[in-house]
């Protein structure tokens, strides 16, 4: 009986500390959400689509300031930016010169970009959970990990998501990987993260270029 009672004990303990290390994981990215108010670094994206084609490569720099404000840019393998004011997000394709300008709100809805730039309500659009790595390169990374799923239908304001998943060292978001409807995965590596800046609030303003073609209707700039 003594023995029972040992068992019993050890096995409430197990699932005692499995509950903190999900509370612990998923306090991660809560905690990251509401103290980094700004931040800036660089990024490395990576694209795997279902048809066995070769992955897309991407990479660039970016910025933001909680909320709705973010200057995400792509350098390669073709210039693009994009640009969050704090009431309308601007894209701008370099090649073509043409310019997309929507209301942030409806532009984030309940997307990746909504956690990382938004307002600090995560559980408001999104359920979160402890994750696990999903391959052995993953494990190999010793994170930390966390699922959000948006509760909204898929392309219902969720961006056509399925599944977010954060990877965190320590407090520090390392990785960000999307499940779209279509199969897709997109993986986000970030690179030199830095916290809490001073940003010169110049980043995020955008003035359309001289010739640009405009799509959409810009709201009066105060």
């Amino acid at each position: 009986m003594k023995g029972m009672r040992v068992l019993l004990a050890v096995i409430l303990l197990s699932l005692a500390g499995s509950a903190a290390a999900a509370v612990g994981a998923v306090g991660r990215l809560q905690q990251f959400v509401t103290s980094a108010r700004s931040a800036e670094g660089e990024f490395k994206q990576t694209v795997i689509g279902e048809s066995g084609r070769p992955p897309q490569q991407a990479s660039g720099k970016f910025a933001f300031a909680r909320p709705g404000k973010f200057r995400w840019e792509y350098d390669l393998p073709y210039p693009q930016l994009l640009v969050g004011d704090g009431k309308q997000l601007w894209s701008w394709d370099r090649d073509l010169n043409q310019v997309t300008v929507r209301p942030i709100g409806s532009a984030l809805g309940a997307t990746p970009a909504a956690i990382l730039f938004g307002e600090d309500r995560v559980d408001r659009d999104f359920t979160l959970s402890e994750g696990v790595p999903a391959n052995d390169a993953e494990a190999a990374l010793k994170l930390a990990w966390i699922e959000a799923h948006p509760r909204q239908p898929v392309g219902e304001g969720s961006g056509g998501f399925q599944t977010i998943r954060f990877g965190f060292e320590g407090e520090r978001l390392q990785r960000m990987v999307l499940r779209d409807n279509f199969g897709q995965t997109t993986l986000i590596e970030f690179v030199r993260l830095r916290l809490n800046p001073k940003l010169d609030a110049a980043t995020f303003h955008f003035e359309p270029p001289a010739g640009a073609d405009i799509l959409g209707v810009p709201s009066p700039q105060q």
